[in-house]
């Protein structure tokens, strides 16, 4: 199964290359099911493997000068602060044992895998359906209102991150789109900056939490950093909306996978 893991570890880096999102809901579970590493530790390797693809990734459409730091920043500084908080206090105040729902004990390392196919399920409806379009030009969205949206949807993204280990690309991507009016291809490069800060801050906010397998992790980092350049290379030649929607129905067939293999086979 570790081979399968590690093949599909590609597939991380190809997810984030292609559409700017979604690495992070396919890293978990390939750590969970294919690796066999505990949920609660998958969440935070995860952090450390989509923050330093992602990061790759923006750094490379920095080069290309698709990247807006100010919108870096507006989202960033709030994420931030949640992740912080979501890490340090919330994750390690969850008792093992959370509650009891007739003779089934919801365990915290069940509850995450179900919130997190909950996420994974909720990611693929807004690929599948939502369609983003260029805004118009001279439009700015730096509205009082739409501002604070913004530092809202930082925010919850923050806890998001810290929470489930996952970058919030399908939430950061239509922010950038609709409230700050970036285009897509800028906002792809600039969330997958947003995704590449906010991850590695949450791994250093969990950083002596855990004992890692540090061979494993920096073999699954190494081949997603191969995936994000092949990704980036198709995401040239392929349809956006194509890619988002053929890429959201896989997405949403893991996370109802998950919640039948978490709530009814063991």
């Amino acid at each position: 199964m570790e081979i399968i893991g590690y093949i599909a570890s590609i597939l991380i880096g190809i997810s984030l290359g292609l559409v700017g999102s979604g690495g992070s809901v396919l890293t978990v579970p390939v750590l969970v099911y294919l690796m066999n590493i505990n949920p609660l530790l998958a969440t935070t390797s995860s952090l450390f493997i989509v923050g330093s693809t992602s990061l790759v990734g923006g750094l490379r459409a920095y080069s290309k000068k698709m990247v807006a730091f100010k919108a870096v920043i507006e989202f960033g500084i709030p994420s931030i602060f949640s992740i912080f908080i979501t890490r340090h206090y919330i994750l390690p105040a969850l008792p093992s044992h959370l509650f009891t729902i007739g003779s089934i004990v919801i365990s915290k390392d069940m509850f995450l895998m179900i919130a997190f196919a909950i996420f994974m399920i909720a990611a693929s409806v807004s690929m599948i359906r939502h369609k983003h379009k260029e805004p118009p030009p001279g439009q700015t969205g730096k509205q009082p209102a739409r501002i604070l949206s913004f530092i809202a949807l930082g925010l919850f993204v923050g806890v998001i991150t810290g929470f489930l280990g996952a970058g919030g690309g399908f939430l950061i991507i239509p922010s950038l789109v609709l409230f700050l009016k970036l285009p897509m291809k800028i906002s792809i490069g600039t969330s997958l900056f947003i995704i590449g800060i906010n991850s590695l801050l949450g791994f250093l906010f969990s950083l002596n939490q855990f004992e890692y397998n540090w061979p494993t992790l920096l073999t699954v980092t190494a081949l997603a950093i191969a995936g994000i350049f092949i990704g980036s290379r198709f995401a040239d030649k392929i349809p956006g909306i194509s890619l988002r929607k053929g890429f959201g129905w896989f997405i949403l067939a893991m996370g109802i996978y998950i919640i039948i293999k978490e709530g009814f086979i063991k």
